[in-house]
């Protein structure tokens, strides 16, 4: 038993109650609940001084907090994290979600991105947050390699795949590169990566670097090495991570210090830097987990919850995610079954599709 749910366990029926009534009240307004308001609504008749004091104690077990002068208060990170765990009522899938998550399914396109970057716009308007899909890496055998130089500090890798599927991915090359090191670069991954995927092309890269440093001018190795961060998506892969409703965040009208917070998280998102860690989020088990404020090792800085949960293909192995991030005061009731149903929708799609 954790410490959330020993203190949850301790609690009698009634601090119990008031706790769960101003959490949901504040995730219902946004405001601060007062022992007022909480008199109207109270199973038992208690007086608004009782009240009062149930919170005072609330209080001083860390679960609530008075953000303002106010006796109103609301839940800190942790009586969240309490509520998220052992209060929380998750309902049922609405029949107007589930038709309109269908709908993104419907289209007869073979193109799979299309049809994540569809549900992703539906999973943000359906819960005024922003949504993120991690798409599953392309794992056919590759057939060639080329790099372009776009500006000094820019280029281009174009991967063509066996089964005819092309990525472009813009990356930031060392500094110095000239296009003989680019076309020795492209020339020593080809005699390489023909028949490999991309996930067991690492590996043979790092072997070959190893025997053949000597024969690899330092621009030209460095620029394969840069390349891996790249297909390990640890870098600026920007075609993995489809964002849509980044303005469902925006638009509240939050305190300076607040949108100054939204802001830093979307430099990060932009920035892809810890996409990696996006998938390592979800695969401690299956099922939608929720990190709230500064669980959430991605977007920490935001003072955001992300609901998330994985997604698999037809062999049950975790290939991508998805979810909603959105403000600490996120409807977690809703917004659980909507993240659930999309990661099933996803991996049926991407097991039907091979």
């Amino acid at each position: 038993m954790n410490d959330g749910s020993k203190i949850l366990a301790e609690m009698n029926d009634r601090s119990r109650e008031v706790f769960r009534r101003v959490v949901e009240g504040y995730l219902s307004s946004g405001d601060p609940v007062g022992s007022r308001t909480l008199t109207r609504s109270m199973s038992e008749k208690v007086s608004a001084a009782t009240i009062r004091n149930v919170m005072q104690d609330l209080e001083y077990l860390g679960l609530l907090d008075s953000p303002h002068v106010s006796a109103g208060r609301i839940p800190t990170q942790l009586g969240l994290r309490m509520f998220v765990d052992g209060l929380l009522e998750v309902s049922d899938l609405g029949q107007d979600e589930r038709t309109r998550l269908d709908a993104t399914m419907t289209s007869n396109s073979d193109d799979v991105g299309a049809t994540l970057d569809r549900i992703g716009s539906a999973l943000s308007g359906m819960t005024q947050g922003a949504s993120l899909v991690l798409a599953p890496k392309h794992e056919a055998p590759i057939k060639h390699i080329e790099f372009v130089s776009l500006a000094p500090d820019r280029a281009l890798v174009v991967l063509v795949f066996a089964d005819g599927h092309v990525e472009n991915r813009v990356f930031n090359p060392p500094m110095g590169q000239t296009p003989s090191s680019m076309r020795e670069a492209a020339n020593f991954l080809n005699a390489l990566a023909e028949g490999k995927t991309l996930s067991n092309l690492r590996g043979a890269i790092e072997r070959e670097i190893t025997a053949r440093r000597q024969e690899l001018d330092v621009l030209a190795r460095e620029l394969v090495e840069s390349g891996l961060a790249i297909w390990e998506n640890k870098g600026e892969s920007q075609e993995r991570l489809i964002v849509r409703g980044r303005a469902n965040l925006l638009n509240e009208d939050g305190e300076l210090a607040d949108l100054e917070r939204i802001r830093t998280l979307f430099d990060d998102l932009e920035r892809k830097r810890d996409i990696a860690e996006f998938l390592e989020l979800t695969e401690e088990g299956e099922g939608v987990r929720i990190f709230i404020g500064s669980e959430n090792k991605l977007f920490s800085l935001s003072g955001s919850s992300l609901v998330v949960s994985p997604y698999m293909n037809a062999d049950r192995k975790i290939i991508g995610a998805v979810g909603v991030i959105g403000p600490t005061r996120l409807n977690y009731g809703r917004v659980v079954p909507i993240v659930d149903y999309t990661a099933q929708l996803v991996g049926k799609l991407i097991s039907d599709r091979g």
